[in-house]
This record gives C-alpha cells, structure tokens and sequence, in this order.
C-alpha cells in the first residue's frame, strides 16, 4: 500500500474511533447530549472535535506546561473537557455539554474508549511484548553462599 493511501485509512480509523467515543461518552453522561438523532450530527461532532485536538490542544499544552507537570499529567484530563466545551460551543444548537463536571467525565470516557480502540484495532504505535529472557550465568566465584536478607 502507498503511503498517502495508508495515512488516508489512518485518518479514517481514527475519525471512526472518534465519533464511537463520543457516541459510548453520550449514552454514559447524562450531562452530554445531541439534539438531533441522526448520524450525521454525530460525525460532525467527532471530526470538529477531532480538529480542535489536532491544532488548538497543542497550543493549550504548552501553555499549561507547568500545570502538566505538578499534576504529573492529571492536567490533560481537564484540557481534554475544555475541548469538549468548545466543540460543544461551535455545534451549540446540536450537541450540548450542560456542565464542567460533565465535560470532564465526558472527556474521560472519549480517552479510555478511543484508547482502548486504538490498541485493539491497531491504529496507534503502542505495542505490548511478553519475553521470557534466560536467567543470568552462574559467574565462577559465585558458589551460590553470598549473603541472604530476609524480608
């Protein structure tokens, strides 16, 4: 496959990954809702948020950098409803966010289940490997009576 073709079905994954995410945070919130029940609404939705994380995120983590890292990256969760709130904003009359504390669950959710998606459907660079490495050689000074701590 080309290398233009795969970054296509790349975005394409990951849009559909997206709107999946914002449809399970949807049905789970009782903060977060869309007005009208068709589908297109939905991808909307998930692909304007989906461009506010590519380029306006970034800007914000930089500039709460030093929040990031007091909060050993709990921060991002919080830059994450912030986004949720925006989208909600640019999609006012179709897709509504009533409160901060639902945008911030919301915004947890999106993460956990695009999160998980990705993983199973192998559209992020994360890999898991299991190995089993040989135990270490016995050295020749090494008879085996070194110093025992109990625990």
């Amino acid at each position: 496959m080309q290398a233009e073709t795969k970054k296509t079905l790349h975005f394409f994954k990951s849009w559909i990954i997206n709107t999946l995410a914002v449809m399970v945070a949807v049905e789970v919130v009782h903060g977060i809702h869309f007005s009208d029940p068709g589908l297109l609404v939905r991808v909307l939705t998930a692909l304007v948020l989906g461009i506010l994380n590519a380029f306006i995120r970034p800007i914000l983590v930089i500039f709460a950098l030093p929040l990031l890292i007091l909060t050993l990256g709990l921060f991002m969760l919080v830059i994450n409803a912030l986004m949720l709130c925006f989208v909600s904003w640019l999609m006012q009359p179709y897709f509504q966010v009533n409160t901060f504390g639902a945008a911030i669950l919301g915004a947890l959710i999106i993460s956990l289940v695009s999160g998980a998606l990705n993983i199973l459907t192998g559209n992020s660079n994360a890999r898991v490997t299991v190995q089993r490495r040989p135990p270490p050689p016995n050295k020749p000074d090494n008879d085996g009576n070194g110093p025992v701590i109990d625990v």
